[in-house]
Parts: structure tokens; C-alpha cells; sequence
């Protein structure tokens, strides 16, 4: 993810430097050549093809700093997307913190009042925004548990997981810990995002992965292994996103980003990548004696659903 800073944000007066005027910008926004992100901030409408939901954020942050009277503080969903977490959905929303005796929102711009300590802001890419640790803890407070719980497992992975395997369990535990001390005693939400950050787990590498966690524990499963090692032939070691102790199974999601993603690393196409993964799979079967069984994004979106994927395979969670 590149954050959404390989897109230029562009003022009127770079406009200008650029010969447009205020006919031209009007041409260049009717022919869909120029995208108004906020008033007075633009982009090349080319430039914003194919950003994902936390590039888009970003975008809109830079914006609303090009033409802000004070430097923004961005907070919330915002600052997760600049410090790379996911956000499962694009609210098109710039979230930012000012203090209490600041003026209304403007357009499509959330202000959330409240003090923030000096240690709670860092600089990304030169925007301001709060701390990882503080971000964890808002999100967590105020997002959706599938949301929150996918920004949680992303922050502690970001620390503490480095491939293939490796997983400081120290460094999870320590920003968990700095992120329950951030939720406080009395903010709102406190009692799910403290329910939220004690289930995050930074193995888990993808939001699907983080509401696959989420589905099974409502299934009644017990809590999964994860990223397990399995000895492949020749010497390699297949990971498998879950292991499924309590019934003697295996479970992986499977969403294209990951087949995108590893065909990038190999320098493969995604068909090649496919066809080795079935046979990964067949050997996993194969040494393991264990059912392996993969699902996706459709299959997530309530328990319900993940439970009949895995009840047709005769996967059933322990009475």
C-alpha cells in the first residue's frame, strides 16, 4: 500500500502554475480529468483509479491539510490508514481531533473533541496524526468489532510478526497493554474495545483472516492456531492460516488479495499460483491426516454462513 502518496493533491494556486484558470478547472472537472476532493484541492481523476479504501483516506487527508488555516491532527479511521492498517470500508470521512473550543465540521469531515497528549501525535509521510498505540484504542472504541478487531491484529502484526514465522510475543503484549491504558476508565466503548484488543492476535494476516478468528469463536470453536508450520517435500514449510485443534482440522482464507499477492513474491501468474496451492494442499492432507478446508469473504459475513461452509466438509464445533 502506498498510503495514496503517489497521488498528487492539487491546490489552485498549483493550478495556476500549471496556466489553468477557473474555466479551465471547470472544463477539466466536466470531462472528468480533474476530481474536486475538497473546495480548493484537486487530483488528476487518472490518479485515483484503483486505490484501495485506506489509499482513498489518505488522499483525503492530504487534501484537507492543502487547504487547512491550522495544521490537522487526523485521528480514527484516518490515522489508521495512514499508519497502514485496514479499514474494511471506506467511509469517505476525514476524521481529525481538535480541541473543544474549535468550530463545527466541514464537509464530510468528523471532529472529534477531546485533549491529546503530546506523545500521542507522530508525523507520517508529514501529516500529523495520533500514535499508533492511541489509534488502536480509539478504533477499537468506536468501530464495528469486525473493524476494530482487523486494525488491532494489523497494529500488533506490524509489530511483533516477521515472516515466515517469527511472532515477539513481548512487543504484541507491550503495545496491547499501551492501547488498554489509551481506552482510559471512562471513555465510551471501553468495555468492547478492552474485549476487542484482548482477542487481537498479530499472527493473522489479513482482515479476512481477523473475522475468520472472530466467526469461529462465535461458532463455539475454541481458539485456532495460527500460522501453524507444516514440513513440505524437499524441505519447505507450508504455513496454514488455521489449526483447528479442537476437531482435528484445517482452515484457510482464501481471498484474491492473497493470490495477487503471492504471485507478486513468486513472479508467477495467479493460475500457476492456484495449481500450486492445491498441491500444497493435497500434501497437507496427505501428512496431517486432517480435512482441510478453505473459505472466503462470503462465506464471513455472519457465523452463520462460515458455519454451513464448514458443516459440508463435516466440520462441527465440540459439543
Amino acid at each position: 500500500m502506498n498510503n495514496g502518496f503517489a497521488v498528487s493533491v492539487l491546490t489552485r494556486s498549483h493550478l495556476r502554475a500549471e496556466g489553468y484558470d477557473s474555466r479551465r478547472i471547470k472544463r477539466a472537472l466536466d470531462a472528468e480529468q480533474l476530481t474536486l476532493l475538497r473546495r480548493g484541492a484537486y487530483a488528476r481523476t487518472s490518479e485515483l483509479q484503483n486505490l484501495t479504501a485506506e489509499e482513498h483516506a489518505a488522499v483525503r487527508a492530504r487534501a484537507y491539510k492543502a487547504v487547512a488555516v491550522q495544521e490537522p491532527v487526523f485521528g480514527y479511521q484516518t490515522a489508521a490508514a495512514l499508519h497502514g492498517l485496514p479499514l474494511l470500508q471506506d467511509d469517505g470521512l476525514t476524521h481529525v481531533i481538535s480541541a473543544d473550543a474549535r468550530p463545527g465540521s466541514g464537509s464530510r469531515v468528523v471532529r472529534h473533541r477531546g485533549p491529546v497528549e503530546y506523545d500521542d501525535i507522530v508525523a507520517v509521510d508529514g501529516l500529523l496524526c495520533t500514535s499508533l498505540v492511541r489509534t488502536v484504542a480509539d478504533v477499537a472504541r468506536t468501530a464495528s468489532t469486525e473493524a476494530a478487531l482487523s486494525a488491532a491484529d494489523a497494529a500488533l502484526r506490524s509489530v511483533a510478526f516477521r515472516p515466515p514465522g517469527s511472532y515477539d510475543r513481548d512487543a504484541a503484549e507491550s503495545l496491547r497493554t499501551s492501547a488498554l491504558i489509551a481506552i482510559g476508565v471512562n471513555s465510551p466503548g471501553r468495555v468492547r474495545a478492552r474485549n476487542v484488543l484482548d482477542f487481537a492476535d498479530g499472527r493473522a494476516q489479513l482482515p479476512g483472516e481477523s473475522i475468520s478468528r472472530l466467526r469461529l469463536r462465535q461458532l463455539g470453536f475454541a481458539p485456532p492456531s495460527l500460522q501453524v508450520p507444516i514440513r513440505g517435500p524437499g524441505g519447505k514449510i507450508y504455513w496454514v492460516d488455521f489449526g483447528l485443534d479442537d476437531v482435528d482440522a484445517w482452515g484457510e482464507f482464501d481471498g484474491m488479495t492473497k493470490y495477487r499477492q503471492l504471485a507478486r513474491a513468486e513472479g508467477h501468474s495467479a493460475s500457476a499460483v492456484v495449481e500450486s496451492e492445491k498441491r500444497r494442499e493435497d500434501w497437507i492432507r496427505g501428512v496431517t491426516n486432517r480435512p482441510l478446508v478453505r473459505w472466503g469473504w462470503s462465506d464471513v459475513r455472519d457465523a452463520a454462513t462460515l458455519g454451513r461452509r464448514l458443516n459440508a466438509f463435516g466440520i462441527h464445533p465440540p459439543r
